[in-house]
């Protein structure tokens, strides 16, 4: 593991944000979905491509709360600029648990 310093730790912006719109990546080479993260005010929506597809269904992440970096530069996946990264946890088999506040949290909150 590589350390980093609390400098380092700082560049990054985790932000919480509400899920909008979650829609199959149809184009995608893995299977995905397409998010539409709402990070209030200050940051707005911003789209990114998540391979959570064993896991969740887009239904069901409609209206829950992630935790994203919304600090990397824009990224293209195929047809889609990705704007942000959703983040998660890989369990033994591969499938991506998504990263959420354990309780509601103002849009925008920077992870601390």
């Amino acid at each position: 593991m590589n350390e980093i310093s609390w400098q380092d730790f700082e560049k990054v912006e985790l932000r919480v944000g509400r899920v909008v719109e979650a829609t199959v990546f149809a184009e995608a080479r893995k299977p995905a979905y397409v998010l539409r993260v709402d990070f209030g005010e200050e940051i707005g929506v911003r789209k990114s491509s998540v391979q959570i597809t064993g896991l969740y269904t887009p239904e069901e992440l409609v209206g829950k709360q992630v935790v994203g970096v919304v600090n990397f530069p824009k990224k293209q996946i195929g047809p889609l600029m990705s704007e942000c990264l959703v983040t998660g946890f890989t369990t033994d088999n591969g499938e991506v648990v998504l990263c959420i506040p354990e309780r509601e949290v103002p849009l925008g909150a920077k992870l601390c």
